[in-house]
């Protein structure tokens, strides 16, 4: 299962080069891997305050191309790995048919101290799985 989700670069996510700075990526990934948990109803609020998150433990980005003011970009998330503690998201950020940035970003379950934990049955969601297709 592929989740998207679409925004709209805004003029402060610029450096004086004009386009996306770097680091603005990590937001956009972000909301977008958000947007994916819901999609498999995944409740990170109700996630946490029964005591429980996800870290983020690693990011690989390989940026393709420019971003500027005013483009809207795609952004496209699905899993390729899931273990009984951890997993890895892919990420796509997509403008039109350019591929602008990929990444892998790994995440692991963790109980109310961020020590990694088993992902109990509740929140063990099978969109956490890869299509084995």
């Amino acid at each position: 299962m592929i989740a998207e989700c679409t925004l709209q670069v805004r003029s402060y996510e610029c450096d004086s080069n004009g386009h996306v700075n770097n680091a603005n990526y990590l937001n956009y990934l972000e909301y977008a891997r958000y947007e994916f948990l819901k999609s498999i109803g995944f409740d990170y609020p109700k996630v946490i305050s029964s005591g429980y998150g996800m870290y983020v433990a690693r990011i690989e980005i390989d940026y393709k191309k420019s971003v500027f003011t005013d483009e809207t970009l795609v952004i496209q998330s699905w899993p390729l790995k899931k273990g009984a503690v951890s997993g890895i998201i892919a990420q796509k950020i997509l403008r039109g048919e350019d591929v602008i940035a990929e990444a892998k970003v790994t995440w692991a379950f963790v109980d109310s101290k961020g020590v990694p934990t088993k992902i109990p049955p509740e929140w063990n969601m099978p969109g956490f799985l890869p299509d084995k297709a």
